[in-house]
């Protein structure tokens, strides 16, 4: 009896530690995510202060290629969309795996009490 609970909080276990390693790889995916979002808001600002008299390089490569100011705007507005996008979906994505994580701490605890009960059981009919 108290093996075959073994057996299962030891699944139960690894399945809990393969969650959390998720959720760090989230957690980290999500920090690089903040990292361009405000590097993409540096930009916008310089690229804010600049008139059609200035021009504008994008690095393509090795090469820089002269680019439109209007055109340089469009793309980092769009970059700042997608990535704010991407953030919110983390932001799901972390609540749902959070929930899931206390989740499976309830299963594993009330699994833990089974087994140390069935545990103390052998012990007390040997």
């Amino acid at each position: 009896m108290a093996e075959a609970i073994h057996k299962k909080l030891q699944s139960e276990l690894e399945k809990y530690q393969q969650l959390q390693k998720d959720v760090s790889k989230s957690m980290s995916s999500r920090q690089k995510l903040e990292a361009q979002l405000t590097e993409n808001k540096i930009v916008k600002e310089e690229l804010a202060l600049l008139d059609y008299q200035n021009t504008v390089y994008k690095l393509i490569g090795p090469v820089l290629v002269k680019q439109d100011l209007d055109e340089a705007k469009a793309t980092v507005s769009k970059r700042l969309e997608y990535i704010n996008g991407e953030i919110q979906r983390y932001e799901t994505l972390l609540k749902e795996m959070e929930r899931k994580s206390e989740q499976h701490r309830e299963v594993l605890s009330s699994m833990q009490q089974e087994y140390q009960r069935a545990q103390g059981q052998a012990v007390g009919k040997a």
